[in-house]
């Protein structure tokens, strides 16, 4: 391709991005029932996105779609499970009529000392936070490759690339999840990018039921303060801008790994 041609295809990516945004972005969005994912759903609902919202919790998640309106669409699945993913995947291809964009932002987490591992917690988290982003991308990535093109976004962790004590499982799943990102980046290249955002510690409900399951919860809140650099949580709309950032603006980025930690990981 001559570099003519390519200025001339990335300037009417860019055209379309200023010019549309989410408008008619036909969406996925998992962990839809609370949190980034609901703070996602709302936010791209509001800017024209069609959204299918996936979670394990049916009747909240009825309850999300209702509020949204017609652009929305409930469809409860667990992510761990590959064959309610594929369904789901397919209910929404056929419903929108094809896929622009998913949001893996399905997770689990809680603190586990490792003498106290079963099997079945290391499954649990492991099972949610990286095998359901892997179904999720393989489901979708292949059907936009297929249609000619999409983004998919993976939510990871500030614990993609730090480790926590009691968190073994946690970070395991979370490491893995950047790596699945630049591993499907390369394969699903130039169709499909893939890209993830890592955030610290967010001011959500799961990092409410977190914090209690410590004996002191307050004193577990500070101790997660004090380890953040700008001295706050992250609100769950800051990390959906990032995901918008990366889904519409970067146009260019595949394979990204974008921090919106606090500054956490500094050092």
């Amino acid at each position: 391709m001559r570099s003519g041609d390519v200025a001339r295809d990335a300037e009417r990516v860019n055209d379309s991005v200023r010019k549309e945004g989410l408008t008619g972005y036909r969406t996925i969005i998992t962990g839809a029932s609370s949190g980034v994912g609901l703070a996602a759903a709302r936010a791209f609902v509001a800017e024209g996105a069609r959204v299918a919202l996936v979670a394990r919790r049916g009747e909240i998640l009825a309850e999300v779609a209702s509020e949204l309106g017609a652009q929305a669409v409930a469809l409860a699945a667990d992510v761990a499970d590959p064959d309610a993913v594929a369904a789901v995947v397919g209910a929404a291809h056929r419903e929108f009529g094809g896929l622009d964009l998913v949001v893996n932002s399905a997770g689990v987490a809680f603190p586990t000392p490792l003498e106290d591992f079963t099997p079945q917690i290391w499954r649990q988290v492991i099972d949610t936070n990286l095998s359901g982003t892997f179904y999720m991308c393989r489901e979708a990535g292949t059907r936009m490759r297929e249609d000619g093109g999409g983004v998919i976004v993976n939510v990871g962790s500030e614990l993609s690339t730090l480790g926590m004590s009691r968190y073994s499982h946690y970070c395991a799943s979370k490491f893995g999840v950047v790596g699945l990102t630049k591993a499907l980046a390369a394969e699903l290249a130039p169709t499909v990018r893939v890209n993830i955002v890592c955030p610290g510690p967010i001011d959500t409900p799961m990092g409410d039921a977190t914090d209690s399951l410590y004996p002191d919860p307050a004193a577990a809140r500070r101790a997660t303060l004090d380890r953040v650099p700008l001295g706050r949580l992250a609100t769950a709309d800051e990390v959906v801008a990032a995901i918008r950032f990366l889904a519409v603006t970067a146009c260019f980025a595949t394979g990204a790994v974008l921090p919106l930690d606090g500054g956490t990981t500094i050092t």
